[in-house]
């Protein structure tokens, strides 16, 4: 089973690249994912006009299940509404035989910093627990910080009761954004797991546009980091699949 995880679009500010968008385009219908998360930050202001442009580009991606959270930029201006208007829910939930996958909204309106809250701690727990399957969270604002990209201002704010859930339910995967720096950390059993900015040149240092891209074998599980401008890709993750719902 393949799972495409992008972020961080940018697509109606000045840094976005549209050659990188065609790009992707092209490299999401070339692997035929069976799964596309999207964690947010399509636009910069949040404003109509913008998720209208953000809304057209992602029907583009065609009939593949999606996955989609807002970020911290998509909250400005009131445009948690208009994300719910075009995209629906801001839980997304999706279930087949081998994966769960719970989408989780971290953004507080016209605030860089996150917040899941206590309030959705049971239905997270609800949708996990006691699912013999591999159990991905997905959100935009990342749990534990990242090196390499400054003071830590922007961590989801109930992180530390977010990371305890985790291990409590067992969740496998953690999938984020937000710091455009691809990254993997390991806590307990669970791996968090970063994505870059897939269309913008807002990335850091040296880095290039990229996707993740994971790949759940009966004996691997893979994560590939896609370069988006030139199509290369790294290898950041292989683990053994001793996890369920093989």
């Amino acid at each position: 089973m393949k799972i495409a995880h992008i972020s961080d679009l940018h697509m109606t500010g000045s840094n976005f690249i549209p050659e990188w968008g065609e790009n992707l385009l092209k490299i999401i219908s070339s692997i035929s994912p069976e799964v596309l998360l999207i964690t947010g930050d399509f636009t910069d202001k949040g404003h109509s006009y913008e998720y209208d442009k953000a809304k057209a580009f992602v029907d583009r991606f065609g009939d593949v299940k999606k996955i989609i959270v807002p970020g911290n930029h998509d909250s400005k201006n009131m445009g948690y509404l208009i994300f719910e208007e075009l995209f629906g829910t801001r839980f997304p939930y999706f279930e087949n035989e081998k994966v769960v996958i719970l989408g989780l909204d971290s953004t507080e309106p016209d605030l860089t910093e996150g917040h899941v809250g206590r309030e959705n701690y049971g239905m997270i727990r609800g949708k996990m627990l006691n699912k013999e399957k591999i159990k991905i969270l997905c959100l935009h604002h990342h749990l534990i910080s990242v090196p390499g990209t400054g003071r830590e201002r922007n961590i989801a704010v109930d992180a530390g009761e977010l990371l305890k859930l985790c291990t409590d339910i067992k969740v496998n995967f953690v999938l984020s954004g937000h710091k455009h720096l691809p990254w993997v950390w390991k806590l307990e059993n669970t791996y968090f797991i970063t994505a870059g900015t897939a269309t913008s040149r807002r990335f850091k240092g040296r880095t290039h546009p990229s996707f993740n891209l994971m790949e759940l074998g009966r004996e691997e599980i893979v994560i590939n980091e896609i370069n988006v401008s030139d199509e290369s890709s790294r290898e950041i993750l292989r683990i053994p699949n001793t996890f369920v719902g093989k």
